[in-house]
């Protein structure tokens, strides 16, 4: 795809065009199977790298290895973090004006890179330094990738589509918790050698997924807008032929007229967030800030709570990293289609509700000393089964309901911002919260996270938008459009 470049001195000032409308009527087909194991992939890497981290966490405060504090674990959490929001943000701007393509292989190849170097670390500084990069990487990939998604998937499956890619990070923590399993048993690894195998694991199977997202082409949508026709038309063109799509019937369809234009000014860009879509900018925020709080104080800090309130060994962590992996990874897959049918605003409201109910459920009674370890994993394996849905729709709800010309800045705005607020202080928080051995403490800082959820539920029953089964012009039309 590509062979026909069609230059912007060839290309009229104004067009119209049925190819958006073409890409969401193309049935399901095998190109889409390869293009959610292209860019889908890289979540699962993720999961198992995020997971291995917190797995190691208290492995990295033993006096044979790297012997760091609890706050200091949740320092690296926060330089991780740092690192995916300023990815985002610069990425995200790249890619909404040199497109989506290019930056699949740069941002992947930024994370391998960071990840390879976090197996040797040799002490807090160059740790947090790797952790940096790789969390860079991450966030350039979530801009890039889930634009791509959107604008490739058909209306009618997008929302499930979406889910279920952005939940097969747990699909890789899952493997992450097995992995531990090996990489951190003392009696197979040496203590201090362990956990530079697992991190250095995740550099060699990504090299795979660079070679894979050679077949995926750019969006033609993002085409359209910088006036590249022909190519846009190409694309299409192989995808229906994939799918067994009729040309033909393309000249029935409603056509959008469009305006080309290469790039906006940061002028238009904020007239768009702050006032055109406001409320939508609200709900984008609380959602993304209310659930990077809540994962990023759970799960950056879990091995430290088994570890400081179970006495469970560093090396068993992943069996209990485990079933609330599998339960973050099926969640999406059993729900997802919902999202699709019931509608976005229901779910997103019923599934973050219910996931502060279960937190404060869980925190009470972790307070009142009346859980297990086990107890306490079957608790959050129930959290997690409504929070990775409640989680995966706060990214598809932010790369939909915004124009395609600002797409994946709007979508690395909304995950800096929500991480920012929600995601970088939280580890650090819960990590002086466990430091202080208090239980009534840690209580405190769940309910802030049921706090935030709850505040989510009630900003989107209240202002979200109801894009299930619709275009993504018709939820919001490119800035290019002409009315």
């Amino acid at each position: 795809m590509g062979s026909i470049q069609s230059t912007v001195a060839e290309t009229p000032l104004e067009f119209e065009t049925v190819i958006p409308v073409r890409l969401d009527r193309v049935p399901w087909c095998r190109f889409h199977w390869m293009l959610v194991i292209a860019l889908g992939i890289t979540w699962i890497l993720d999961g198992l790298e995020v997971t291995l981290m917190g797995a190691v966490a208290a492995v990295l405060q033993h006096k044979a290895t790297l012997d760091f504090t609890g706050a200091e674990i949740g320092f690296l959490s926060s330089c991780y973090l740092t690192g995916a929001v300023l990815g985002a943000l610069v990425f995200g701007h790249l890619t909404d004006r040199f497109g989506r393509r290019k930056f699949f292989f740069i941002t992947l190849a930024l994370y391998l890179i960071g990840v390879g170097l976090t197996a040797v670390s040799w002490n807090l500084w160059s740790f947090a330094l790797f952790r940096f990069m790789t969390g860079a990487g991450i966030g350039g990939e979530y801009s890039a990738v889930n634009s791509a998604i959107d604008e490739l998937i058909p209306a009618e499956y997008r929302g499930q589509t979406d889910l279920a890619i952005n939940g097969s990070f747990w699909l890789g923590a899952a493997l992450g918790s097995l992995s531990t399993l090996i990489t951190l048993n003392p009696a197979i690894f040496r203590i201090n050698l362990g956990w530079r195998i697992g991190f250095g694991i995740g550099p060699l199977v990504g090299l795979a997924i660079l070679y894979v997202r050679r077949f995926v082409p750019e969006s033609p949508r993002w085409l359209l807008t910088h006036g590249r026709i022909d190519e846009a038309e190409e694309v299409v063109r192989e995808i229906e032929r994939h799918a067994g799509a009729a040309h033909r019937i393309a000249s029935t369809l409603p056509a959008l007229r469009i305006r080309r234009r290469r790039h906006f000014g940061l002028e238009v860009i904020f007239e768009a967030l702050l006032h055109r879509y406001r409320s939508r900018s609200v709900v984008g925020l609380v959602l993304m800030a209310s659930q990077a709080f809540v994962y990023n104080a759970i799960f950056f800090t879990y091995a430290l709570v088994l570890s400081r309130y179970y006495a469970v060994r560093p090396d068993a962590t992943g069996l209990y990293l485990l079933p609330f992996a599998i339960s973050n990874f099926i969640g999406p897959l059993v729900l997802g289609r919902f999202f699709d049918t019931i509608g976005r605003r229901q779910m997103i409201c019923v599934t973050y509700a219910l996931s502060a109910a279960v937190l404060a459920l869980t925190g009470w009674l972790f307070m009142r000393n009346m859980l297990t370890s086990l107890t306490l994993a079957s608790l959050w394996t129930i959290l997690f089964f409504f929070a990775s849905p409640a989680a995966s729709a706060a990214y598809l709800t932010v790369s939909e309901v915004f124009p395609l010309e600002i797409r994946a800045l709007a979508i690395a705005v909304f995950y800096s911002a929500g991480t920012a607020v929600g995601g970088i202080v939280a580890p650090w928080f819960f990590g002086r919260l466990i430091d202080t051995g208090s239980r009534g403490a840690l209580f405190a800082g769940y309910l802030t996270a049921v706090a935030l959820m709850l505040a989510a539920a009630i900003v989107e029953l209240a202002y979200g938008i109801s894009a299930e089964r619709k275009s993504l012009e018709e939820v919001a039309a490119p800035l290019s459009s002409i009315d």
